[in-house]
């Protein structure tokens, strides 16, 4: 029930969200890069407070990546694992919430599966009762057998036009949101693997899908403006 509402609002993972985070990622690598990992620790443990994470309201309203992008650099900080065991730790993760994601996703459509079957069992009813009046004339026995199979024609409309589209709708939106974390995960680990900050960033840039990516010209363009704030 909470999940259906989504469905008629537009997607908030938009060309500029991706940019705030990514231009995010790019100063809190080049911070690490300049200063070191206990650089970040402040901003790590209180976000909320952080000058760096308060530049970009439309990420900080996303608490789920907030909190995936805080704890992994705050795995980062502590040294105590190497890229190997972030990027596994990093897959479960991102696999949990695709599983989570996916339980809305696969009620609606096993209603949408068994709207027919409801259809069928109004069109056997129908005809039950049109059996019961065969000693009405054929033109009312016509009335009688068009109310049974419009019990049929509402199930597989309903299912095929509306329930069915809805539940494609939901599965769109998890894929969406599922490429934030995406695009976090390898702008981390390219930075753990001794990757420049530019360069950890345009490994995130190109994870995107080609209808929210920005241009290299674009982000370096996004990249300067957020750092002048």
């Amino acid at each position: 029930m909470k999940a259906l509402p989504t469905i008629f609002k537009g997607s908030k993972y938009s060309k500029a969200l991706y940019m705030d985070m990514l231009a995010l990622l790019f100063e809190l690598l080049t911070k690490i890069r300049k200063e070191g990992l206990m650089s970040v620790e402040s901003d790590v443990d209180s976000p909320e407070n952080s000058p760096l994470f308060s530049k970009y309201p439309t990420i900080m309203a996303d608490h789920h990546i907030v909190e995936f992008l805080t704890d992994y650099l705050r795995l980062m900080v502590s040294g105590s694992m190497n890229a190997f065991e972030i990027e596994n730790l990093m897959d479960n993760e991102i696999e949990t919430h695709h599983h989570e994601g996916e339980l809305p996703v696969h009620v609606v459509a096993k209603l949408g599966d068994g709207l027919p079957a409801f259809g069928i069992v109004a069109a056997v009813m129908g005809v039950v009762h049109t059996m019961e009046s065969v000693h009405l004339p054929p033109a009312e026995l016509g009335i009688l057998i068009a109310h049974a199979l419009v019990g049929t024609f509402l199930g597989i409309l309903l299912a095929y036009g509306f329930v069915g589209p809805l539940s494609g709708l939901l599965e769109q939106k998890l894929h969406e949101s599922s490429k934030m974390f995406q695009t976090v995960k390898v702008t981390l680990l390219a930075s753990i693997n001794g990757y420049a900050p530019a360069i950890a960033v345009e490994f995130g840039r190109k994870v995107l899908f080609s209808t929210e990516r920005p241009s290299f010209s674009e982000l370096e363009e996004h990249v300067k403006g957020a750092k002048s704030r």
